[in-house]
Formats: structure tokens, sequence, C-alpha cells
């Protein structure tokens, strides 16, 4: 079997180790927002602050997880992890996301009980408060903006930060709604469209770490244009037995079965080569081959 691990695609990989920075400022700054957003929530009798309290919370786990993402990926392998730790990321956003749901369960069923029983709301109070959210979040979600596109990670920062604050606008325009009319129902109403924002969000999160824990074939990935695009080399008679699943939230691996002309063996470390080159541009970054003669028939069962 030919397994191929090579450092050349570290080439390709971005380099965002400047992004530290950046990492730190906004759990810093998201994290004095929460424990201010919650401390006058609870002044102010404000459940949507509250809910968007929680929300920032879980928007700074996800920084954090980030960062802690690109420290694992340079951590090294051992004899117990071949791989090194980088599978955690996918395993800490599923559990992320579990805990996501059950908070959003809570928020919905508290805004319900509120709407039933509706309290006094300081709408001036919510208004100022969420206003500086907007401010943090937007000024979080612009330090990553220049590199949202080089890394799944990065990106899903910027969209959070970018999220959060349209949703402390909502939270703003509920307070100033509170504070001239008097509708205190309006506040339970916005927690309950936080709610739903979150919940989208959320889902989609579910839906993608539990694939990526099932070794499911990344969503972004489509193994017709894979096979398609190994086909084009030099050599590759056929291709069966392709599998391709996640290392990481930012790494993809494969191994496959290669059907070699006899007269195409000899240069099949170029072959490889080849494949790899094209495996990279297609962001799958670890590659195992077993090279078959396409006169002989493979005896392994489809899986």
């Amino acid at each position: 079997m030919a397994h191929d691990h090579s450092h050349h695609h570290h080439d390709h990989a971005p380099k965002i180790d400047h992004l530290n920075a950046a990492f730190i400022w906004g759990i810093v700054l998201n994290s004095a927002f929460v424990i201010i957003e919650a401390i006058y929530g609870f002044i102010s009798g404000s459940l949507s602050l509250l809910t968007d309290a929680g929300h920032n919370l879980s928007d700074v786990a996800s920084l954090a997880l980030a960062l802690l993402a690109f420290k694992l990926a340079k951590a090294k392998s051992n004899k117990v992890y071949t791989y090194g730790y980088k599978r955690s990321t996918i395993i800490v956003s599923f559990f992320n996301a579990v805990i996501l749901l059950v908070a959003v369960g809570f928020i919905v069923y508290e805004a319900v009980t509120r709407l039933m029983h509706p309290e006094p709301v300081a709408g001036g109070t919510v208004a100022w408060v969420a206003f500086v959210g907007i401010a943090i979040n937007g000024f979080t979600a612009w330090l990553f903006m220049k590199d949202k596109d080089s890394d799944l990670n990065v990106k899903g920062a910027y969209l959070h930060m970018a999220v959060d604050a349209i949703v402390s606008l909502g939270v703003v325009v509920s307070g100033i709604i509170i504070y001239f009319t008097h509708l205190v129902w309006i506040d339970s109403a916005v927690s309950i469209i936080i709610g739903i924002v979150i919940l989208t969000g959320t889902w989609n999160l579910l839906k993608d770490s539990l694939r990526l824990e099932m070794d499911g074939v990344p969503k972004e990935m489509d193994l017709k244009e894979i096979k398609a695009e190994l086909l084009k080399a030099k050599g590759v008679v056929d291709i069966h037995h392709m599998h391709v699943w996640a290392l990481s939230t930012t790494e993809n691996a494969l191994t496959a079965h290669l059907i070699v002309s006899p007269d195409n063996m000899a240069n099949f470390d170029e072959i490889k080569h080849d494949l790899r080159h094209r495996l990279e541009h297609l962001s799958i970054s670890h590659s195992t081959f077993e090279p078959e003669f396409s006169n002989e028939k493979c005896k392994q069962p489809d899986c």
C-alpha cells in the first residue's frame, strides 16, 4: 500500500498565525460584554438581554475553540494518537452544538412564560447595552474580515460576530419600542426571534459536526468530482473503494484502490505525486493509495 503524507501540502495551508491576537481580542472583549449584558439583563428584567448574553457566551467559546484548533493543528502526533489531536475540534463542536440546543429550548420556554406573565422591562437600559454589543461584535467581525476566506474556522468566527451584531441591533430596536410604547411583550418576542436565529446556526453546526464525527464525506466534498479529477492522471485506469473523511474541521483525508496499467506501474511514484497535487487543490491533504494492476480482479468486497 502506498501511503503518502508528504509535507508538500503545508505550502498550501493558510498562514494565519497573525490572527492569534484577533482571537484573543475577540475573546476578551466579548467575555467582558457577556458579564455586562448579563448584569444589566437582571437589573432591567430583560429576557432578550439575557438571551443575547447567553448567545455571546457561546460565541466566546467558539472563538476559544477556533484558537485551540490552530494550536492543536501544530501538535505532534504520538504512538497513541497517530494523527495528533486534530479530531478534538470535531468532538468539541458537536458537544457545543448539543449544549446550545438545550440553551435555546430554555430561552424559548422562558420567553413563552414571560409572554403569559409579562414583567416590567427598562427599555432604555436594554437599548444602550445592546448598542454597546453592536460596537463590540462589529469590531470583532472586522478583525476577521480580511482573512475570512482563508480558513473555515476564521470564516465561522467572522460570521458569528457579524450575526451577533445584527442580533444586538434587534435588541436595540426592541428596547426603543418598549421605551416609547411600554409594550413589554416585545422583549419576549425578540428573545424568541433570537432563539430561532441561534437554532438555525446551531442545527447546521450539529448536522455538520455529527456528519464529520461519523466519518461522513465533508459537505463541501463531491466524490464524483474527486474521482473525475484523479482519473485525469496519466496511467490511472480506474478507482474504487474510495473513502473521504475529515481529520479535523480543516483537514481531510482520502483512501482508494488505484487501478494502474501494467506498463505504468514502474512510474507509480510519479503518479502518486500527480494525484497528491490534484487532491491538495481539492482540500485533501492526506492520501493513501493501494495500487492494483488493470488485469487483476480486486477480491475485497465493496464497503
